[in-house]
């Protein structure tokens, strides 16, 4: 069988399972969500706990049968050479991957966007490794000025790669581009010429039908994250199913893309979004895929099931990575181990940052 493809998720987040403390004041919408939990822990990262957190999310996705992750990272504290961390954990462990660091304003400014698109074409230039490739990303456009949106639309011109960004996640991002004179987030990057054919929207939770199908005639990829979209309250992506270019991703979730399928199809039957639906949009991940990989390379991917759904076997590459349902070469209990130990250091940096404003 094809392997699984993660076609957005967030891999600085494989340690929140671990024990992630709560905000001392509950967040009640989805903005607070992201200030008082998701920011605060990616302001937390140093390379350590990002280095725990890609090899225990990444050694997890293979056992569960994920060949593919697309990942958006963001680690405001630690972003020069931050896609050398985790493009060194997905060669190890064998894991195939497109990276890109996910620039945004929200902690330093119009510096700190630029110094994410920095990192984004740094790793364009340097990376050499035969699993991984790069894109250009911004975590989405409510976080970023026009200015850094352009620059944004330059290095995906001048290397030839597509933007991965979070478009229309919560109706926050649609107000911000309507109180700047736009239609909505897909309108203001389209205009600002930052989304090329093979751009990665995440989400589109709040896109209408002509959007998402104005998305597709433009060859843009929407991803679907269910368990997410479910978990923080912003709503059923129900317009996606005027578009065909639609993949499935977990967006921080663990990388057990069958749960996430499952997902789909509990949350959407209301909608009338069936296994099929499912289906399509776990098998169009591989075609996001194909836009960087070679036929021949991707050929390679396989993995094996027992009757009962449990991965026996991975291979990526022509590597054998799993075998008899562990992994190859690595324990995962050592993993584990280190994951939590490392954990506990980015729970009480968590605790020591300043409160930012809301």
């Amino acid at each position: 069988m094809q392997g699984h493809v993660n076609a957005h998720t967030h891999v600085y987040s494989g340690l929140a399972a671990l024990g992630l403390p709560a905000p001392s004041v509950p967040p009640q919408n989805f903005l607070q969500i992201l200030q008082r939990i998701w920011w605060r822990l990616d302001r937390a990262l140093d390379e350590s706990s990002l280095y725990a957190a890609a090899r225990l999310y990444v050694a997890e996705a293979l056992l569960w049968g994920t060949t593919a992750i697309i990942d958006h990272h963001e680690s405001p504290q630690c972003i020069a050479g931050s896609l050398d961390v985790l493009a060194d954990v997905c060669e190890q462990l064998g894991m195939r991957a497109l990276l890109c660091y996910g620039a945004s304003e929200r902690n330093r400014g119009i510096d700190e966007g630029h110094a994410g698109l920095a990192e984004c074409q740094r790793f364009l230039r340097k990376n050499h490794r035969r699993l991984v490739r790069g894109m250009v990303g911004l975590h989405a456009s409510f976080t970023v000025s026009d200015a850094t949106i352009e620059l944004a639309s330059r290095l995906c011109h001048e290397h030839r790669v597509p933007l991965h960004v979070h478009v229309a996640e919560d109706r926050c991002d649609v107000l911000d581009a309507q109180r700047r004179g736009e239609p909505g987030p897909l309108e203001r990057l389209v205009r600002l010429g930052a989304l090329p054919a093979g751009s990665i929207l995440a989400h589109g939770v709040h896109l209408d039908v002509e959007q998402v199908r104005s998305a597709e005639a433009l060859g843009l990829w929407l991803v679907h994250n269910p368990r997410s979209n479910h978990k923080n309250r912003v709503g059923y992506a129900q317009a996606l199913r005027h578009s065909k270019r639609v993949a499935l991703g977990s967006d921080g979730f663990p990388s057990d893309m069958t749960q996430e399928q499952q997902a789909l199809c509990q949350h959407g039957a209301a909608y009338g979004d069936d296994d099929a639906t499912a289906q399509a949009r776990l098998a169009a991940g591989h075609a996001i895929l194909q836009q960087h990989f070679s036929p021949d390379d991707l050929a390679t991917d396989d993995v094996i099931r027992d009757r009962d759904g449990r991965v026996i076997r991975v291979c990526i590459g022509g590597r054998l990575v799993v075998e008899n349902g562990r992994l190859v070469g690595d324990d995962i209990d050592a993993i584990r181990t280190h994951a939590a130990q490392q954990a506990e250091r980015l729970w009480q940096r968590m605790r020591d940052l300043p409160a930012t404003r809301e």
